[in-house]
């Protein structure tokens, strides 16, 4: 069997794990112990991101023709893939946080919604909160200028001793 034969089902997983994927964030893991790792893979399995560990030249091979193209260029060294098809900034929050604790971590570049950020553009991501968080926000803020008008409401009636004048 050819070693092109044996390298393909590689290249296919990786193109498979890249598609329609919303987050795809390119590590750098050198330095880290084997707990740190293990720590790191529990986290992201708890926040629903796929992790794992290809050979740079799989990933270039897989990466040509996709939106992940640009990241070809950053495949040196001990690298990994963190992808999520759910919400694309949990990779990014995630590793990022970790790497706060981990200083050997090194987030190296993304694609996120088929845009290409550095490493400067994935710490800047990790900073915008995830979807739910956002939602409750802004039911927050919505909440709040009814929960002023019901007290205003409420203190009217209240001064009135319960009595509702009507006007003329």
């Amino acid at each position: 069997m050819a070693k092109i034969e044996l390298k393909k089902p590689v290249v296919e997983e990786i193109s498979g794990v890249i598609t329609d994927a919303d987050s795809v964030v390119l590590v750098n893991y050198s330095g880290l112990t084997v707990e740190q790792e293990t720590e790191l893979r529990k986290t992201l399995r708890e926040a629903g991101i796929t992790y794992k560990v290809y050979k740079n030249t799989m990933m270039n091979f897989a990466f040509k023709g996709t939106s992940c193209e640009e990241l070809c260029k950053y495949l040196e060294g001990t690298n990994a893939l963190a992808v999520s098809k759910d919400d694309a900034t949990a990779p990014a929050r995630v590793l990022d946080e970790f790497a706060k604790k981990n200083p050997k971590l090194e987030l190296v570049a993304g694609v996120v919604e088929g845009n290409f950020y550095d490493a400067a553009g994935v710490h800047a991501l990790a900073a915008v909160l995830s979807r739910e968080e956002l939602l409750s926000k802004l039911l927050g803020s919505i909440q709040i200028p009814i929960t002023n008008f019901v007290r205003v409401i409420k203190q009217i009636v209240e001064t009135n001793g319960g009595e509702i004048e009507e006007a003329e």
